[in-house]
């Protein structure tokens, strides 16, 4: 039985051993390393969405850091004003619809709008699973690259490799958002920003699961 390996978590089944890649595990792309927000679909074709400035870095995305193991191709990218990319898959690596736990999975069954107040949790491939709350809706955040509207803001922390990882609720399996960006860190504490997931399903004519 092969031990997980990066970016990848490989789970036992009777008869056959394969790895699986789900919201909140790593993805790579040209010098980066992201998180995945959540495997949607348009018909029978599978997709993934992350962050805009995260496809905006690469074409082709990877489970692994060595990138021997190919997600798939750039479809879309939108950054900055959104947030948001999406890459179709063309490799073999299942993608059920669901959050990676670090060690655990959520399984998503829809996407949702959040609201001022709401208990959140978001994962990424950096600092796994952090719970918060909804602090404010339709933000505004300027980064070097410009400005980014609409965002859900929350007292949850982030760093760098998170992006691109899905907000979500755990009890319904709701996810809400991707994160985008934020400030502080997960030592001190931090503030995190999400592009709402209604919005590039509707871009691109998505659904979750």
């Amino acid at each position: 039985r092969d031990a997980a390996r990066a970016g990848a978590v490989l789970r036992h089944e009777p008869g056959r051993l394969r790895p699986l890649i789900a919201g909140g595990q790593a993805i790579y792309g040209g010098g980066g390393r992201c998180s995945l927000g959540a495997n949607v679909r348009s018909g029978s074709t599978w997709y993934f969405v992350t962050a805009g400035h995260c496809t905006n870095l690469a074409g082709t995305w990877y489970a692994d850091g060595a990138r021997t193991t190919v997600l798939g191709s750039r479809t879309g990218s939108s950054f900055p004003g959104n947030d948001y990319g999406v890459v179709r898959y063309t490799g073999t690596v299942a993608h059920p619809s669901a959050v990676y736990t670090h060690p655990g999975q959520v399984t998503v069954y829809g996407a949702g709008s959040a609201y001022v107040g709401q208990a959140v949790c978001r994962s990424g491939a950096t600092t796994g699973v952090r719970c918060g709350t909804v602090t404010g809706l339709n933000q505004t955040v300027n980064y070097a690259e410009g400005s980014v509207s609409g965002l859900i803001r929350t007292n949850i922390c982030a760093e760098p490799g998170d992006s691109g990882g899905p907000l979500y609720v755990a009890a319904t399996g709701t996810v809400l958002g991707i994160l985008s960006g934020g400030s502080g860190n997960c030592t001190s504490g931090g503030t995190s920003y999400y592009q709402p997931i209604l919005e590039i399903l509707a871009a691109y004519g998505l659904t979750i699961p």
